[in-house]
């Protein structure tokens, strides 16, 4: 259960992922009226296991362990992009639905959003490079600096749109718990 901490209801806090099986990124950010305020970015680092299995229940217990610790509103999540390596869309689907698991078991509402539409939200350009779209976020929340690695930026991205998206269902994918997951994607159930 989602124990939300946040006593004002103008205050809301959301979990961005950018999720990977090498390098999961995140990103929260605190909503106080119609105001974002930065709160952490930072990178599960998974290249050092080679086990695709350890790798997802570590993202599991990540997005848990976020959970608990911030207890967000709501969770944004980066759609995978379409590649031409089915293998690696099928790790990036699995990376993704882990994510969208330990949300939903929290029942913590997820909403995922394609690569572009985050891009186009940070940046009005949804061809926007990895690095346009950090230096964007750090001039938007007045962050002093930029992590190397930039999957962590798209993680807090995610938020970000999230939060310029708020209340529009045709933002993404929505979905407040495994009925509504299930009533959604009725080709993914057997």
């Amino acid at each position: 259960m989602n124990q939300n901490r946040n006593t004002s209801v103008n205050e809301k806090i959301f979990l961005g992922i950018d999720p990977g099986t090498t390098v999961m990124g995140y990103g929260l950010i605190k909503v106080v009226g119609k105001q974002m305020e930065f709160m952490q970015l930072n990178e599960l680092m998974l290249k050092k296991y080679t086990d695709h299995y350890v790798k997802l229940k570590l993202i599991f217990e990540r997005t848990v362990e976020l959970i608990e610790t911030f207890h967000p509103d709501e969770i944004a999540i980066e759609a995978p992009f379409f590649g031409k390596n089915v293998q690696s869309m099928l790790k990036l689907g699995r990376a993704q639905g882990v994510a969208m698991a330990a949300g939903l078991s929290r029942e913590v509402p997820v909403t995922e959003y394609s690569p572009k539409k985050i891009k186009m939200a940070i940046t009005g350009n949804g061809n926007a490079s990895k690095e346009q779209v950090a230096r964007m976020l750090q001039s938007m929340l007045k962050l002093k600096s930029l992590p190397k690695n930039l999957d962590s930026t798209d993680g807090l991205a995610a938020a970000v749109c999230h939060f310029y998206n708020q209340g529009r269902v045709e933002s993404g994918k929505n979905y407040s718990g495994w009925a509504s997951f299930v009533k959604q994607n009725p080709n993914k159930i057997k």
